[in-house]
């Protein structure tokens, strides 16, 4: 992956950034592991076949985390810092998925350097499955 870095006064609102991944199982397992979030939904395929989605899905922030891809390494790109996330779930993510993270930046606070971002996360049926916004501080270095 190429690490891309904007500087601030170059970012405009409707600039948008993308980041695409399949969901793996690997993903899913090591997500569960790093996280000790083993709920049997994500992680037991005889569980998930009973549950409301049918079989298993991938964790709700292990998808959400691609926007932190998008943000800390293409726009704005390194030097960014997390100030605020919102994301409602609307749809499950399978694993096997292929989704789509987009990044448009929807208000820029200059005094500041303070970028708020529309988060959608796309799936392979460019159905919407996550969306949100995020608020992040874009740090330069002298």
């Amino acid at each position: 992956m190429t690490i891309n870095a904007k500087p601030y006064d170059q970012i405009r609102v409707g600039d948008k950034a993308c980041y695409t991944k399949t969901i793996s199982e690997r993903d899913v397992t090591e997500f569960a592991r790093i996280t000790g979030d083993v709920n049997p939904v994500h992680v037991d395929e005889a569980f998930a076949r009973q549950s409301l989605f049918g079989k298993r899905i991938a964790h709700g922030f292990l998808s959400g985390s691609l926007f932190s891809t998008v943000l800390g390494t293409i726009l704005p790109g390194p030097d960014t810092i997390y100030l605020r996330q919102e994301m409602e779930f609307l749809k499950p993510v399978y694993i096997g998925d292929t989704v789509t993270a987009e990044c448009e930046v929807i208000e820029k606070k200059d005094a500041k350097k303070i970028l708020t971002f529309r988060t959608t996360l796309r799936n392979q049926q460019d159905e919407t499955v996550l969306a949100g916004q995020a608020v992040v501080l874009k740090h330069e270095s002298s």
